[in-house]
């Protein structure tokens, strides 16, 4: 499994917040989250937070811890709570240390208060410091060894949340055969259901050397053999943009909620909301001027 964080109640979360001395905004529905409230077909996605044990470290300019609350903030203001958050890959700053995740882990704790939770691997991780910060899941059965991978279920799609990480600090990711053993295994058994696809890493384009070091060929004919996956989202690029897959499955890379590697790119979240046959996607900038900010694109299905 991958780590999974259930949601905090609203008493415990106040009591944490009360502890370390902290003032708290909840989002306005949290309170009746266990009733009917909640957006059960809306999905929050943070990627590349690159969180720092320092919280006044900056690179490329940018603070990330900043620009991170800045974005939980918002979240906390939707009026709706999502099904569940999940933070794509790179929780750390350059190379998974303890105190990376210390912090990141009091920076989401207000997202806890009103959803599940769930974090996947990225490059600038490293899976023991990873651990030892949530302790629940090291000691857990993994479906793949040594892989922080799982599936849950939606109304409208299973998500399937695969572990790029290769090893740390070594820009390429890496799938390997156990683990896309286990994901073919996985769509050949739920093929009545679209499919939705998250890892950190992007597939390789020609020449490129970053990405899916190996595997993208492998990627591409697992695309054509199950029909019903329609999207593959990752981060690592710090580069929002919507395109397709010469299958039809949509390719959404993420912005990050860090430093953006070229400028005038937003950073920022992005909300998706499933529908039986499309996906509604928004982009919510930290700046507000950013063209795409809060414009909601529709990406319908492919149908074969």
């Amino acid at each position: 499994m991958p780590i999974t964080l259930p949601q905090l109640s609203r008493r415990d979360f106040l009591k944490r917040a009360a502890l370390a001395g902290t003032a708290v905004v909840l989002m306005p529905g949290c309170a009746s989250v266990a009733g009917k409230s909640r957006a059960n077909n809306t999905f929050v996605f943070f990627s590349d937070p690159h969180i720092a044990a320092d919280a006044t470290v900056k690179n490329s300019g940018v603070n990330m811890s900043d620009n991170f609350t800045a974005v939980v903030n918002e979240f906390l203001q939707q009026p709706v709570p999502p099904a569940a958050v999940i933070v794509n890959g790179d929780l750390a700053f350059r190379d998974g240390q303890s105190g990376d995740y210390a912090t990141f882990g009091k920076l989401i704790e207000p997202v806890r208060a009103v959803a599940p939770l769930h974090l996947t691997m990225g490059n600038h991780d490293q899976r023991e410091h990873f651990w030892s910060a949530f302790p629940h899941d090291a000691a857990t059965a993994k479906s793949v060894p040594q892989k922080q991978v799982t599936v849950f279920a939606s109304e409208h799609a299973n998500w399937f949340l695969l572990d790029t990480l290769d090893v740390t600090l070594s820009v390429p990711g890496v799938l390997g055969a156990a683990q896309l053993a286990w994901l073919n295994a996985e769509l050949a058994a739920r093929p009545d259901k679209p499919a939705i696809i998250v890892g950190h890493h992007n597939l390789q384009t020609p020449g490129s050397t970053d990405g899916l070091k190996t595997e993208t060929a492998a990627m591409d004919a697992l695309f054509a053999r199950h029909p019903q996956v329609k999207a593959y989202i990752f981060g690592h690029t710090h580069n929002w943009n919507l395109t397709q897959h010469k299958t039809g499955v949509h390719l959404i890379n993420l912005p990050p909620t860090g430093y953006v590697f070229t400028r005038g790119k937003p950073s920022g979240w992005v909300r998706v909301t499933l529908a039986g046959d499309s996906m509604e996607i928004e982009l919510r900038a930290l700046d507000v001027k950013q063209p795409d900010h809060a414009q909601v694109k529709q990406l319908k299905w492919r149908t074969a």
